[in-house]
């Protein structure tokens, strides 16, 4: 989350996750809090979900740069943000929530209008923002905080529909598929038109099929990356076509180039802070069993 300047060593921060049991379906947490004040000046890479980073920062907070946008302090971090920075200086205490888009659509009910984007908290939550910080800041342990953000999480998704189970089959789908998967099979397997679920999934999450299994298939070639695999063999592993193609979406979602990405400090962390979430980095392989969501 974090760097300095130099290469991030991340013995010098601490990262809390929330303890296994009653966590919320489609939602992952994680806390990072340096042990000394920082320069924070690091590049994000694209990930599958809506980000909700909630700053909890001593001073004037973290602020963030997508595409010449500046938002500071506690911000959403909607699905394909393109280049985004993170930098500030201090003790840049920060609570990260990963919402996958289903999830997403309930919670923050403005999935299309967010995705590309980065938006201040308060403007999507409006003074509820202000208020879950200040619970937040008050928490006397990362646990307290895990506790009183699944609460505020959960109470929104209680009050609000959730999205069709096509849309929420089809978003797995793509998930489990690691992006190898075909709208058209897809809509035959929920019973819909190639046009109905195309439109259903981009006005429900703010994002094409098609578009998701491209970010989908790029956010598994990035974790093979930054876990030493070779590019010519992520290519083939992800379905590209060839290594050129891997280095054209890989450049596309984050900017940088595939051996950028393969050092990249945001994904340095993610078997600490995100465990459960991380995908495979052993070869894709056939036979997978996909959940039924209907």
């Amino acid at each position: 989350m974090l760097s300095t300047g130099t290469p991030l060593d991340w013995a010098w921060v601490d990262v809390a996750v929330p303890r296994p049991p009653g966590r919320l379906p489609g939602v992952s947490m994680a806390g990072f809090r340096p042990r000394v004040p920082i320069l924070v000046d690091i590049a994000m890479v694209a990930h599958p979900s809506v980000t909700l980073l909630i700053d909890l920062s001593e001073g004037e907070g973290i602020v963030y740069d997508a595409q010449g946008r500046h938002e500071r302090g506690s911000v959403v971090v909607g699905l394909l943000p393109g280049d985004l920075r993170a930098a500030g200086y201090g003790v840049a205490e920060c609570l990260q929530i990963r919402l996958e888009p289903v999830v997403a659509a309930a919670v923050l009910g403005a999935s299309a209008e967010l995705s590309g984007t980065v938006a201040s908290l308060e403007d999507v939550w409006g003074r509820d923002a202000g208020r879950a910080e200040d619970r937040l800041r008050a928490a006397a342990s990362w646990d307290e905080r895990f506790t009183i953000a699944a609460e505020l999480l959960g109470r929104r998704l209680d009050a609000r529909p959730p999205v069709d189970p096509e849309v929420a089959y089809t978003w797995r789908r793509t998930l489990t598929s690691r992006g190898r998967v075909r709208v058209e099979g897809l809509a035959d397997e929920v019973g819909w038109s190639r046009k109905r679920l195309w439109s259903r999934f981009r006005s429900q999450l703010g994002i094409t099929p098609k578009r998701a299994a491209r970010l989908v298939r790029f956010d598994h070639a990035a974790h093979l990356l930054a876990a030493g695999h070779a590019a010519a063999g992520v290519a083939t592993e992800s379905g590209y076509v060839d290594q050129s193609h891997l280095h054209r979406e890989v450049k596309a979602f984050a900017g940088l180039t595939p051996t950028a990405v393969a050092v990249a400090p945001w994904l340095a962390i993610d078997d600490v802070a995100w465990p459960d979430s991380a995908p495979a980095r052993s070869p894709v392989t056939g036979g997978e069993r996909i959940p039924d969501l209907r």
